[in-house]
């Protein structure tokens, strides 16, 4: 498995998603770009107004959703690690505000709740450029391609990656199977033992190998 960061005209990116080049994004894009929102380290808002009231949200919520309620939100700061891979059990919408690095596996390739991050395959995604990850496609965080780090609109079928109640949350780490891994609604989370997730709240530990690095250095 190539380690090199490729671009998503690529044809194995067609394993983990497709290139939503219908779909007027650019004004998502800018918008995103002027929040003030700076952080060392990762930040998300699943939902973010601003971002829900553009007619290009309405677009997408009406002919990608179906008129099903999607919410619109926001990733953003700095990051070059894989820490974790989740899924969800829908698609999910990446549109870059910056450019940026998606690390991406297969959930197939999840065998008792284990997954080998060497998997893992890196893909470029440029600015103002809008992609689909299928709801079997491993992913996290987005990776920065510079300095001044990453801000990423995620679109999700609402609710997704809230909270879930503290009684839920009390017997996940009773669970076994996939219902060990459930971390938040429509979220379900396989943490790097490095991971904070890990660390200090329920996540299942069970991504292993290397907590895997995005270098940026140009397509592979």
């Amino acid at each position: 498995m190539s380690h090199k960061v490729k671009e998503i005209e690529w044809n194995r990116f067609t394993r983990y998603g497709r290139i939503l080049s219908s779909f007027p994004v650019k004004r998502l894009a800018e918008k995103a770009a002027g929040l003030d929102r700076t952080f060392d380290g990762v930040k998300y808002e699943r939902s973010i107004a601003e971002l829900e009231e553009l007619e290009e949200f309405q677009h997408i919520q009406r002919w990608f959703g179906g008129e099903s309620r999607l919410q619109c939100g926001l990733c953003w700061g700095h990051n070059v690690k894989m820490n974790a891979v989740e899924y969800h059990r829908s698609s999910e919408i990446n549109i870059g505000a910056e450019d940026m690095i998606l690390m991406l596996g297969d959930l197939r390739d999840v065998k008792d709740n284990q997954y080998d991050s060497k998997l893992l395959e890196l893909f470029f995604v440029p600015r103002e450029t809008a992609v689909e990850l299928f709801g079997t496609t491993l992913h996290f965080a987005p990776c920065q391609t510079s300095d001044a780090g990453f801000s990423t609109v995620i679109i999700l079928p609402d609710m997704t990656n809230a909270p879930l109640s503290e009684k839920i949350r009390e017997e996940i780490p009773l669970k076994k199977g996939e219902e060990r891994l459930l971390f938040g609604n429509n979220k379900w989370l396989i943490a790097h033992p490095e991971c904070d997730d890990a660390k200090n709240s329920f996540a299942y530990p069970g991504v292993q190998g290397e907590n895997r690095t995005a270098v940026w250095d140009g397509i592979g």
